[in-house]
């Protein structure tokens, strides 16, 4: 083992790039592939739990957004970042450079693409992204998260295979359990924001509460993430309505709790779209506005059309607007169960097996499964 060389994985500071990342790194351990890390400072912390023989630290920056001088600083901090990445990449000889999005992943990535070393970008979102698009010619393969990418170059399709997006082992546990049963006296609802958690869930949530029956309320156990500030409004919000509730600004075990809801209520990233297919679960979504891209969108859309999910813009997220679907779904819970099959049938729970597949073709390492077999 300490004679090979790694697979290096790029990946930004976030739970959105480093999740499937990280189940990626998983399924190359289970093939004996040596895995190091490279990503920003924000990271870091995932040092001890990363399953990487070595997590390396690689400035960069966002060029967008900000005034000229923030934007041509980000541009030196990536070229000293792409620099820096060819030292690097010139001491541990990587096989294979993968990158999953965010700016962090530009330096190592455009420094493998100048050293004749093979790349791969994946692309979680159903829109392809930024940082993505800048490496996209480059590159050997386009791995996609969803069967359709957006805001890519039609001549570039042919570098795309949809591979879905790997979910960490806690959600491949959780789709295990059974979509739980319907109980006339308990329904079990969960309010998640993405990793930083969203204000608007604790403005609009409580309030339509409030609005229900009371022998509506009295049957809800609610599991809501909140932002620090919002976490103790919220929990006062619920404890004068007689609600049981548990609230807090993080769950470690978000795909247990994901599993044992009857639905769910959360943001459109493409963690938590696929998390949800995975373990097959209805849900109520709501896409982060303000995204450039709007890819949050589009990963709701996808679900959606599958009938699992419900898609509501924020601007029309009202508490009339939701304790009138929560109202129907209480009512009618046979619903909800056609609604989690049909969110189990679209996701892909092999995700990360797949894309480790293609980590070992394009490196021309072994002869992987084809995606057909894989499927199977």
């Amino acid at each position: 083992m300490a004679n090979k060389a790694p697979v290096l994985i790029a990946a930004g500071g976030t739970g959105g790039h480093l999740f499937p990342a990280e189940a990626l790194a998983h399924a190359l351990g289970r093939r004996d592939i040596p895995v190091d890390l490279v990503t920003d400072e924000r990271a870091t912390r995932y040092g001890a739990t990363f399953p990487a023989g070595a997590v390396h630290v690689i400035r960069a920056a966002t060029p967008t957004g900000g005034n000229v001088f923030k934007r041509v600083f980000a541009v030196l901090t990536l070229i000293g970042g792409t620099t820096n990445a060819r030292a690097l990449l010139r001491r541990i000889k990587p096989r294979l450079v993968i990158g999953f999005g965010g700016y962090p992943t530009v330096p190592p990535l455009l420094a493998a693409t100048m050293l004749g070393i093979p790349t791969i970008v994946h692309e979680q979102n159903a829109v392809l992204g930024r940082a993505n698009r800048l490496l996209a010619r480059r590159v050997q393969r386009i791995a996609t998260g969803f069967p359709n990418l957006g805001r890519l170059d039609p001549k570039l399709r042919g570098k795309c295979i949809e591979t879905g997006n790997p979910v960490r082992p806690a959600v491949l546990d959780a789709a295990r359990l059974q979509y739980p049963g319907l109980t006339p006296g308990r329904f079990s609802l969960l309010v998640v924001g993405g990793s930083q958690g969203a204000r608007v869930m604790s403005d609009v949530v409580p309030p339509a509460i409030a609005e229900l029956l009371a022998e509506a309320r009295g049957r809800l156990v609610i599991v809501q993430q909140a932002r620090g500030e919002d976490e103790v409004r919220v929990r006062e919000a619920y404890a004068r309505l007689g609600v049981e509730a548990e609230i807090a600004p993080f769950f470690a075990d978000l795909p247990r709790r994901m599993a044992e809801a009857h639905l769910v209520i959360a943001r459109a990233g493409a963690s938590t779209v696929s998390e949800l297919a995975v373990i097959g679960r209805p849900a109520i979504l709501v896409p982060y506005p303000h995204a450039l891209d709007q890819d949050q969108s589009a990963n709701a859309a996808h679900l959606a059309a599958t009938g699992a999910a419900d898609v509501i813009a924020q601007s029309s997220f009202t508490p009339a607007y939701l304790s009138g679907k929560l109202a129907e779904a209480l009512a009618c819970p046979e619903t909800l169960t056609k609604r989690a099959a049909a969110a189990k049938q679209a996701g892909i729970p092999d995700a990360a097996d797949r894309l480790a597949d293609l980590v070992l073709q394009v490196a021309g390492m072994a002869r992987p499964r084809s995606l057909d077999e894989a499927a199977g």
